[in-house]
């Protein structure tokens, strides 16, 4: 992935690589400012195949952090920012990470992961110092001349472990290569038609893989623009502010954007393509956003951390007179990419037939960290399976109509009902428990409870909540809950039945 970069610094040396805030950096000056990064980071004792975690708000910071430790060969361990003290120390210590680099906007994380043993700190934060922190970033690229460029690094290198939920209740380390993430982006370069003309915001979080742009507006030399808040005003001002011509959300965020007060003020004629992903576009919001941005075009993408961006339903699908029954659609094999529906053995069923989606390419995980079973499960037979239920029609669309490992999708963050469950059945007033997730207008779904109480103990929303907060993600805390009288409904096997508690929240999805 490193070579993407120095190839930026080559052919457009000039040219504004960046925006974030007062920082506008040139592709050979970002490129330096990496290099002198990757030389400090190894003197600090950094070498090929070591982790390294990265726990850090978006910014210039996080991408200089990112692309020296592709240069050294090191792997970066990506850290939600959302998670608490409890997630956040496991995943350091399940990747086996000798320091971790952070920024002011986590001084207070930082101080309690120092508690539970984490020693070395280097705030990668271009502003206000992170406390606790033996290094600044500043400093090191000051103090360090250049790495120098090495021979090339195999293409099946370790790049980085992106944590994802686990069906077992613990996050699950998800190994990819450098391949990997190239054919990601290739493949989204050529499906958005992108060139150095493309001014990208980056409004999903950089941790996140949905936030593909850091690599894919790297390979064509155009120009990122950062923003600490992934808000919809803020996003507006950066767009109009610095001509974007692209951005990749959320449902949720494009209908907000669309909805703004203040968007027939903005001057957004720059702005081309608004994307999105974690879920598709629900027709109302898509009529709305459509009316609002007429100028803009729309796209889709379906992956998961396994096998990131491996669908793609494109511009020409979500404009006036396109089937709107496609909208529900997670689209179309990308390129060089192959999507499957199989059975329960693992062979493939006839078109509009319900099965599991399974897909293979150069975009699929090498495996699951330190856990051998986990990963042959998942890789059976040479494809990826997904645990989503689906079918595909004649020409190729994929619909995704059930989520097999009872994952929740809310605002386009992943959430596993079992890692839930486990903190919430500890609460004093739980008998049994079930978490499921149910519509929500603002973030697609969000993460609800089912409880059978205790005989004479009480517990409402506001006591679950407080009980859960410290202990899981914001995101992750049952916003709602049912309290049930008698015990869940089970299936002969013992199995809580979740379809049936998931029913009266769910229409009845159409074939």
């Amino acid at each position: 992935m490193i070579q993407s970069l120095r190839r930026a610094a080559t052919v457009r040396p000039a040219q504004i690589a960046a925006h974030d805030g007062d920082l506008h950096p040139t592709w050979a000056q970002l490129a330096d400012q990496v290099h002198r990064l990757a030389s400090a980071l190894r003197a600090l004792g950094v070498g090929q195949g070591d982790r390294v975690a990265i726990l850090a708000g978006n910014g210039l910071g996080y991408y200089q952090a990112l692309f020296a430790l592709f240069a050294i060969g090191a792997v970066a361990v990506p850290l939600n920012t959302r998670l608490a003290e409890p997630e956040l120390a496991f995943q350091i210590r399940d990747a086996g990470a000798s320091l971790v680099l952070t920024d002011a906007g986590l001084a207070d994380m930082a101080e309690a992961l120092r508690g539970a043993g984490v020693n070395m700190l280097v705030d990668i934060g271009w502003r206000t110092p992170a406390r606790h922190c033996e290094h600044r970033i500043a400093e090191l690229i000051a103090d360090h001349a250049p790495l120098a460029s090495g021979a090339p690094l195999a293409d099946s290198t370790l790049a980085g472990i992106f944590y994802t939920g686990g069906t077992t209740g613990l996050p699950k380390g998800v190994m990819l290569s450098h391949r990997n993430l190239y054919a990601m982006a290739v493949g989204l370069v050529m499906q958005l038609q992108l060139d150095e003309t493309a001014v990208v915001l980056h409004s999903a979080p950089m941790f996140h893989l949905a936030d593909f742009a850091i690599f894919v507006v790297t390979l064509v030399a155009g120009t990122h623009v950062f923003i600490p808040a992934l808000d919809d005003a803020t996003m507006l001002d950066a767009i109009e502010r610095h001509r974007v011509t692209h951005s990749f959300t959320v449902p949720a965020v494009i209908d907000r954007i669309a909805r703004s007060d203040t968007l027939a003020s903005r001057d957004l004629s720059a702005l081309k393509v608004l994307g999105y992903g974690g879920a598709p576009m629900p027709w109302g919001t898509y009529l709305n956003a459509r009316a609002a941005l007429p100028q803009v075009d729309f796209v889709q993408g379906f992956g998961m951390t396994e096998m990131p961006s491996h669908t793609f339903l494109g511009a020409q699908y979500h404009r006036a007179g396109a089937d709107p029954g496609l909208l529900r659609s997670a689209g179309q094999a990308g390129y060089g990419y192959e999507v499957r529906i199989v059975d329960a053995g693992g062979q493939p069923v006839p078109p509009g037939t319900f099965g599991e989606i399974a897909g293979r390419g150069d975009n699929v995980m090498l495996g699951y960290w330190n856990r051998p079973e986990e990963t042959a499960a998942a890789l059976r037979g040479g494809w990826m399976h997904s645990g989503d239920a689906g079918y595909m029609d004649e020409a190729g669309f994929v619909f995704i109509t059930d989520r097999f490992k009872d994952m929740i999708v809310t605002g386009g963050e992943n959430v596993y009902s079992i890692e839930v469950e486990s903190v919430v059945s500890a609460h004093p007033a739980v008998l049994e428990c079930a978490v499921i997730g149910v519509p929500d207008a603002k973030w697609g779904e969000r993460v609800h409870a089912v409880i059978t109480p205790k005989p004479g103990m009480a517990l409402d929303s506001a006591g679950l909540i407080a009980f859960c907060r410290g202990k899981l993600a914001g995101y992750k805390i049952p916003r709602s809950l049912d309290l049930h009288e008698g015990p869940l409904p089970r299936s002969a096997a013992g199995k809580v039945q979740k379809i049936v508690l998931r029913a009266p929240h769910w229409p009845a999805s159409p074939v």
